[in-house]
């Protein structure tokens, strides 16, 4: 797997909230029982393992990212949370569910943590899993493209960071490793952001890995470009939209 981003917990929660708000649609398709064992693969700031364990399960959370995780313990220290990588690792037990929220795509090889997310599960559990998909924020990608190129900067493949699998080549995988798919859904969904500055918040979050190497005035120069170049078709209604397009999935392990 790639090294961590470094996570802003704080703006995360401030400014990307949308992202617990629409988990909660995942969160009815998991159909979430009291006394269930409930992993949360990619809990972030543990917003929705607070609402996993209000169904009365025994949840237990895991991000790559510490700030997240030291987050999520403070906000809900009732809950049990720990730093891992989804690629590697190995809990010593497994559960009735897992249940990952806008988090496999950034999960580099995908193979390795679908291989883990089996291992973890009982026979006859079940994966349910939300992440975007192929194309997602495809339009906000070609306005960085366009900037960094405007601003003499490389362009790379967002595929060193970024995982949009198509549902059929996701499918296959989760089916290669044992699984058997029983629902997907992919779909587009339009996403407000927050604020004037959302999308200028969002590319700052999400993006960071395209400015890596760049100092942080000419980081400036070139979001500040690519907010210009969307403007036109993703500011409406006095609000910023985002181009997310997002694969919906249901799996199970044999009994």
């Amino acid at each position: 797997m790639k090294a961590a981003m470094n996570w802003n917990a704080a703006l995360y929660d401030e400014k990307h909230h949308f992202v617990s708000t629409y988990g909660q649609d995942v969160l009815t398709l998991l159909e979430p029982a009291a006394g269930e064992k409930i992993l949360d693969a990619g809990c972030g700031t543990g917003t929705l393992c607070h609402q996993l364990a209000g169904f009365g399960a025994e949840v237990k959370g895991v991000d790559l990212s510490i700030d997240m995780v030291e987050r999520a313990k403070a906000a809900y220290p009732e809950l049990d949370f720990k730093v891992a990588d989804l690629t590697d690792f190995d809990l010593g037990e497994t559960f009735d569910a897992i249940f990952s929220n806008a988090t496999l795509h950034w999960v580099l090889p995908p193979e390795k943590a679908i291989i883990c997310l089996f291992h973890h599960l009982s026979p006859g559990g079940r994966l349910v899993l939300e992440m975007g998909g192929r194309l997602n924020v495809e339009q906000i990608i070609q306005a960085i493209f366009a900037a960094l190129k405007q601003r003499g900067h490389a362009v790379f493949s967002v595929e060193n960071f970024w995982y949009f699998p198509s549902p059929g080549s996701y499918s296959t995988l989760l089916e290669q490793a044992g699984f058997e798919v029983q629902l997907v859904h992919y779909f587009e969904r339009p996403t407000r952001l927050s604020g004037l500055d959302g999308m200028r918040n969002w590319i700052e979050m999400f993006g960071a890995y395209f400015f890596r190497d760049m100092d942080p005035k000419e980081t400036e120069k070139v979001i500040g470009l690519a907010v210009e170049k969307l403007k036109p078709t993703h500011f409406k209604e006095e609000s910023w939209w985002a181009d997310y397009r997002r694969l919906r999935i249901k799996a199970r392990k044999p009994l």
